[in-house]
């Protein structure tokens, strides 16, 4: 009857399933045709046999359906979570054909990240056997992620950073070593010992055949062309020119790049630099490696160690990339202002190029050869419009820019041309011809004045030539006497080491007086006072030492120094001179001072012989080995007239000893 039933209410039962229903006759037949059926072991269907009572194999059959049912039930949402995703995904792949046949149908190709293209650039390249593996692991890793998954763009853009390096690609140099000349020659003037060691440099290479280019630093001041001198290198070569700014730097991993764990990684400047020049043999600028700085990002200046070292940069790692790469074919130029803020270790890797400021004659040529043009075309300015006379611009140089460079000078070029554009645009001057006078009218009033010479007309005053950042400039050193116990004072802010040539001048004087004419006692009744005019300026160094000891021998002895005369030198206690430094700027400095007669050390002659002829033809340059030759060349063979009697105060002295043993004498008789 409930079989019937249950036909009754389920009418799309199959006729099979109705047969059976209709055979059920008993409640044991229906326990036993259930439990028959169920996906039991045969040991559970043997329980189910075995139990008396038939209430407790319905319970057991029963119990044992339930969870047949349960396993059923979790199967089936199974099977429907996966057949949602399926059909996700095919629609997916279905949208994404359809939209690739309409990009090969408009002519714009199709997606370039999927895997057959990666592959078809990849058999392009001629990479090491260790990025090939790299590769194909990371495009297998892509084959099996969904597109629409986070990690699928990252390993694209890993792919996409492998390909776009440029694997042993290699620009052929150019070694036209009468071209490269030209080259230098034609954007820097002057600089000539530099141009040589680059020319060293380049040569080496040439004879190389392993190809490792040097690792080059130029250091020097501000404005000198060392960015430049990198860019002339590179058209020399026929090289790419790649430029990275270290200024400030603190994160290490702007040279190591990130690792690919973080969102948004890249890879660090370097690799980033190739990948711009498509080559793997740059000229690399690493501009201002002195002002890197470090802090709890890592320490950029060690990064670099493995960049700049010959030994270990053919196989630099880069976090990002995570494979070796070949940095020994790169020729890196480092640029710097001063050497005492780079690392140490780094600083050894290097070969350090000095370039020094430039003298007054080659800012006037550099001027003449490459500002006053550059500076007439930037302001739609004619050669027929502008003519700046070279008295203006040495008025310019001298007043108005005090710098080694010629960055400056440039800027001010420049305010003339806008003065020169006014006055042709406004007043309709047709061409304007600038000459020393009017340039305070442009430029207002001048912010330096050189230091001239002045006649010496009293003892006690010598002229030294002192280095600047800036140039070469002759300095006034005046000495004072007055009575007193024979006490040194100095003014004029002047540094340790100066203070120091001050007491040893003094010294050696007072142990060799006799040698000069002078009395010992002398030293003891006057007390000296040594300054240096221009006391807001600090001054240091030990090359004024006989030039401090000329004035102090033409005060003792009352003998003026020699007019129109300069010197530089160390002086050391045993009467010899030593060899100073910027040689060059001290020279062209006396020039222009107006100075006839210079005193140096035998041993900077080598120093002179590298300056140009036409600029120490007018110049008499005596060269020295003791003090005692300088005092023969500095020093008046007479006193002056109305020379001041240093022996009065020794006399008195003498007479009031006198006194005072004629009265212990005559004392000790009475007694």
């Amino acid at each position: 009857r409930e079989a019937q039933q249950i036909i009754e209410i389920s009418p799309n039962i199959p006729t099979e399933a109705q047969v059976v229903l209709q055979n059920i006759t008993s409640l044991t037949f229906l326990v036993y045709f259930i439990a028959s059926n169920l996906n039991l072991e045969i040991q559970d269907k043997q329980s189910i046999l075995e139990m008396n009572s038939l209430l407790t194999k319905g319970h057991q059959v029963l119990s044992l359906m339930g969870k047949e049912l349960a396993i059923l039930e979790l199967s089936e949402e199974i099977h429907s979570k996966v057949k949602t995703d399926l059909d996700k995904q095919q629609r997916e792949y279905f949208l994404r054909q359809q939209i690739k046949a309409i990009h090969d149908e408009l002519g714009e190709g199709g997606d370039e990240s999927d895997v057959e293209s990666l592959r078809r650039r990849a058999a392009e390249k001629r990479w090491p056997k260790r990025v090939q593996e790299v590769f194909d692991k990371e495009v297998g890793k892509l084959n099996r992620l969904n597109p629409m998954q986070p990690d699928h763009s990252v390993v694209v853009n890993y792919l996409d950073w492998l390909l776009e390096l440029p694997w042993q690609k290699y620009s052929e140099d150019v070694f036209d070593f009468k071209r490269t000349q030209e080259i230098l020659d034609n954007d820097h003037y002057g600089l000539d010992e530099v141009k040589e060691r680059i020319m060293e440099f380049l040569a080496v290479l040439k004879l190389k055949s392993d190809k490792k280019a040097p690792i080059l630093c130029f250091y020097g001041p501000p404005g000198v062309g060392k960015t430049s001198l990198g860019k002339s290198i590179a058209a020399a070569l026929g090289r790419e020119f790649v430029r990275v700014s270290l200024g400030g730097m603190r994160d290490e991993a702007e040279i190591r790049g990130h690792r690919r764990t973080y969102i948004g990684a890249m890879p660090g400047r370097i690799i980033q630099g190739l990948k711009k020049a498509k080559t793997g043999n740059p000229v690399f600028m690493l501009d201002e490696i002195d002002k890197v700085g470090n802090d709890f990002r890592g320490d950029p200046s060690s990064a670099l160690l493995e960049v700049l070292d010959p030994e270990q940069n053919d196989t630099f790692q880069d976090h990002f990339l995570e494979v070796d790469y070949d940095l020994s074919n790169v020729m890196f130029i480092a640029t710097a202002n001063t050497l005492g803020s780079i690392h140490p270790a780094l600083r050894d890797r290097m070969e350090i190029i000095e370039i020094n400021g430039y003298s007054l004659e080659e800012k006037l040529e550099i001027a003449k050869q490459h500002l006053v043009p550059k500076a007439r075309k930037d302001h739609g300015l004619k050669a027929s419009q502008l003519k700046i006379m070279d008295p203006a611009l040495r008025r310019i140089i001298d007043g108005y820019t005090r710098e080694s460079g010629v960055r400056n000078l440039a800027q001010k070029i420049a305010r003339i041309c806008r003065a020169t554009a006014k006055k042709i645009v406004v007043d309709a001057k047709p061409a304007v011809t600038i000459k020393a006078a009017e340039v305070e009218e442009i430029l207002g009033v001048s912010h330096y004045e050189n230091e001239l010479y002045q006649k010496i007309s009293t003892p006690g005053v010598s002229i030294g030539l002192a280095w600047t950042p800036t140039g070469g400039d002759i300095l006034f050193i005046e000495t004072s006497l007055s009575r007193g116990n024979g006490q040194l004072t100095t003014t004029g802010q002047l540094g340790d080491v100066m203070k120091e040539s001050a007491v040893l001048a003094h010294k050696y004087l007072k142990a060799n007086c006799q040698k000069f004419g002078i009395e010992y006692e002398v030293f003891n009744h006057w007390d000296l006072h040594l300054h240096f005019p221009a006391g807001a300026i600090p001054k240091d160094g030990p090359s004024a030492g006989i030039a401090i000891l000329s004035a102090m021998t033409s005060s003792y002895s009352q003998r003026k120094v020699v007019q129109k005369l300069a010197m530089t030198g160390e002086i050391t206690l045993r009467g010899k001179v030593l060899p100073v430094g910027g040689i060059k700027e001290k020279v062209l400095a006396a020039r222009r001072a107006g100075i006839k007669t210079i005193l140096l050390c035998k041993d900077n002659k080598k120093d002179v012989l590298e300056i140009k002829g036409d600029y120490v033809n007018e110049l008499s340059i005596i060269y020295v080995e003791r003090m005692e030759e300088v005092l023969e060349h500095v020093l008046e063979k007479t006193k002056v007239p109305a020379a001041l009697d240093l022996m009065e105060p020794v006399r008195e002295a003498r007479k009031r000893r006198q006194h005072r043993d004629d009265a212990e004498t005559g004392l000790m008789v009475r007694h």
